[in-house]
Parts: structure tokens; sequence; C-alpha cells
């Protein structure tokens, strides 16, 4: 049986082609080539990204839809899922297969500030649920 497009891992993406799905995130809506053009940071020629909208496209990052005359590119996965699957391998290439490991390589190799330091633990507070136990009734 043939995965679903949601089953298989997230190809890595070169700078542009990871821009183009920045600016389709971002956009919440199916933008057209020239739409998508206009809001790049900096000078694509229209065959080029017409090129790589095609590659992302067969590889299965896009996918579009017709609308009159043009083409509306959309990305086939949602970025928390994509910024998922990039970290986790971020974390098997630099931080021997966990996260934290990640973390711990970034925070030695780039010292944080104080606000830094800060913010992360206000994040690290946020997110600190605690675990329910099933044995209490």
């Amino acid at each position: 049986m043939k995965p679903s497009r949601d089953e298989v891992p997230l190809p890595e993406f070169n700078r542009t082609q990871l821009h183009i799905m920045q600016i389709l995130w971002d956009a919440d809506e199916p933008l057209k080539p020239a739409e998508l053009e206009s809001r790049f940071e900096w000078p694509i020629e229209n065959a080029t990204l017409r090129s790589v909208l095609a590659l992302m496209l067969e590889r299965g990052d896009l996918d579009r839809e017709k609308r009159g005359k043009a083409f509306h590119y959309f990305p086939r996965r949602k970025k928390g899922a994509a910024v998922s699957e990039m970290l986790s391998g971020l974390a098997r290439l630099f931080g021997t297969g966990s996260r934290v490991g990640l973390l711990s390589q970034l925070m030695q190799e780039d010292s944080l500030s104080e606000e830094e330091i800060r913010l992360l633990r206000e994040l690290v507070n946020a997110t600190d649920k605690p675990t329910p136990n099933p044995d209490k009734k």
C-alpha cells in the first residue's frame, strides 16, 4: 500500500523552496505565481519561479487549483508539521537524535542573552502541564 502524502517525510528545501513555502503558509490562501513573485524578498525571474513551482508540485510539496486562466498554488503540509519534521531532522544530525540535544548544541554554539533565557523560561512554564495520573479516581 502506497503511503498518503501526509505520511511521506517532508523533503529538504533549498532557500528558494523554503521561501515559497513560507509565503504560502503566511498567505492562508492559494496564490498564483505573479502573487508569489511580488512577495519575494529578493528578485526572482518569473521563469525560475515557475520552474521551482513545477519541481515542488512534482515532489508533492505543493498542489494547485485552476481559477480562471491561472493556477493558484498552496502547500500540501501545514507549517507546524513541516517545522516539526525539519527539527527532527536537525536533531538527528546535530543533537544526537533529541531536540534537547539540538537545543543544547545551539546554546553551546551561540550564547543566549538574558532576555532570550527569560523568554525560554516563560515558554517552558507556559507549556509545562502536569501529567494526569490514570490511577486517581
